[in-house]
C-alpha cells in the first residue's frame, strides 16, 4: 500500500498548492497523513488531492477553515433531509424577496444567489465527504 502513498511535496504539486498549505491544513486537522515512512516522512493518500481542492473551493466561497474542519469531521447526516430544509428556506426567502421593497429585494436576491452558489458547491462534493 505504501507505494501508492505520496509525500507532502508530491501531494502539494498534484493539488497545485504549496507544501506550507499542506502543513497548515494538516495542523488544522483538515488533512491527516495515512502513515509515516521509515524516514518519518508524512505520507498522504493520493485522494487527498481532491480533499485539498475541495477545501480550496469552500474557502473561496467564504467558508472559514474552522467551519470546513468542523464539517469534515461531523457525523454523516441525511442529505435528503438537509436538501428539503434548504429548499423550504429558499422558498421562504423567495416569497419574502417578492414582497420586500426594492433595495431589500435586491439584497435578498444577492443572498439567494449566494445560497444557490453554495448549494451548487455542496452538490459537487464526493459522496464520501461528510456534509454540513
Amino acid at each position: 500500500m505504501s507505494e501508492t502513498l505520496v509525500r507532502i511535496g508530491e501531494l502539494a504539486a498534484r493539488a497545485a498548492v504549496s507544501t506550507r498549505t499542506i502543513d497548515y491544513y494538516t495542523s488544522l486537522g483538515l488533512l491527516e497523513p495515512a502513515q509515516r515512512s521509515a524516514g518519518n516522512y508524512r505520507l498522504y493518500d493520493p485522494a487527498d488531492v481532491d480533499r485539498v481542492q475541495l477545501i480550496q473551493r469552500l474557502e473561496a466561497h467564504g467558508i472559514s477553515l474552522e467551519e470546513i474542519a468542523t464539517a469534515l469531521s461531523a457525523q454523516p447526516v441525511d442529505l435528503g433531509e438537509v436538501l428539503t430544509h434548504i429548499d423550504d428556506d429558499l422558498k421562504n426567502l423567495h416569497a419574502i424577496a417578492e414582497a420586500a421593497p426594492g433595495e431589500v429585494n435586491g439584497l435578498l436576491g444577492v443572498i439567494a444567489a449566494r445560497v444557490h452558489s453554495l448549494i451548487t458547491v455542496a452538490l459537487q462534493l464526493p459522496p464520501n465527504v461528510l456534509m454540513l
